[in-house]
């Protein structure tokens, strides 16, 4: 299972509504994780290392736009305080 991770311009973000997005925020610490659907996010604020089940590690951080696949198993480790607009589904 693949994460996805670009780097897209304000432009595309206002065109998909992204700023329109709920927020989560999270201070440093580290958690399991399952996604029983996919889930978009774009990172305002933070740094992140996902480790997945299978031994994979991802970082991302603030400008990042993230796609987690259903089904996905992971621990998420916040490494700076993170401020993110997301979707799920």
């Amino acid at each position: 299972m693949k994460i996805e991770i670009t780097k897209p311009r304000p432009e595309e973000l206002e065109k998909n509504g992204v700023y329109q997005w709920p927020i989560w925020e999270k201070e440093v610490s580290s958690f399991p994780w399952h996604y029983d659907a996919p889930e978009q996010c774009y990172l305002l604020e933070g740094q992140v290392e996902v480790s997945t089940a299978d031994g994979r590690k991802v970082e991302f951080g603030a400008g990042d736009f993230v796609t987690f696949p259903e089904g996905l198993s992971c621990t998420w480790t916040i490494k700076a305080p993170v401020k993110k607009h997301y979707r799920i589904g």
